[in-house]
């Protein structure tokens, strides 16, 4: 298996369609199945493994906060996931030991979110390394979605409440601060070198001096200020990428 099983749960036919949908979607999900109640989740988990379970709470009969509390007590629960029009039970959900707990409508980027903390908790569902759940990022546009790879970004720029992902062929908003993600992206070959840049050390071409005497890094997207309590550590990594043969490639 090359991603997480996943169940989901909502008595609403449309919701539950659109909920199964995007975790399709989503690049660390192998496989989704969709239950249209709490008892036929409880079936389907009896009968099978899943790493996690994206649950509504107001449901007849069995609740989905019941159903979480009854997942608790497996000796192997899976990770469990809210997903609520209501945000009146938040503590509650958290107290069974939810990870997560999504408004709907659900945003791609709070899903992927989700995910990756889902990813980090089942890592022993998973027989081979654990994917990678920040390696591609979720883009709304114009009712769709696409997915912008973090391979392709040179680097990203914050703005307010987004990040703009610089890419050779364009930019790209997410919904999200660029502190989570450099917290995602740790370890991956980015590096801050501003209050507001994210930067790919492979993606410099060289290092300038632009008319004040600050320090840009350059990269096919443009230029990138670096600032002085970053220029050390960045000048550092941009010798041991050299070193690797790393710099100018993707």
């Amino acid at each position: 298996m090359s991603g997480l099983r996943v169940l989901a749960v909502d008595d609403l036919p449309p919701a539950l369609d659109e909920l199964c949908r995007m975790l399709s979607d989503a690049p660390e999900v192998d496989a989704v199945v969709g239950a249209g109640d709490a008892l036929k989740a409880l079936k389907l988990l009896q009968a099978d493994q899943f790493d996690a379970v994206f649950l509504d709470i107001s449901m007849p009969g069995l609740d989905g906060l019941e159903l979480a509390s009854l997942l608790a007590k497996l000796s192997e629960p899976p990770v469990i996931v809210f997903v609520t029009a209501h945000d009146g039970h938040a503590v509650t959900a958290y107290g069974i030991g939810a990870v997560d707990y999504l408004l709907k409508p659900v945003r791609t980027e709070r899903l992927a979110a989700a995910l990756a903390k889902v990813v980090r908790l089942a890592p022993s569902s998973l027989p081979g390394p654990a994917p990678d759940a920040m390696a591609a990022l979720p883009i709304d546009s114009g009712g769709r979605t696409r997915y912008v790879r973090r391979d392709d970004v040179l680097f990203a720029e914050a703005h307010g409440d987004y990040v703009w992902l610089h890419t050779r062929t364009g930019v790209y908003p997410v919904r999200m601060p660029i502190s989570r993600l450099e917290e995602y992206w740790e370890g991956t070959g980015f590096t801050r070198v501003h209050r507001g840049y994210l930067l790919a050390v492979r993606a410099v071409l060289e290092l300038r001096s632009d008319t004040t005497g600050g320090l840009l890094a350059h990269t096919e997207a443009g230029d990138v200020p670096v600032s002085r309590r970053h220029a050390r550590e960045l000048r550092d990594r941009l010798l041991e990428a050299a070193q690797r043969g790393q710099l100018g490639t993707r």
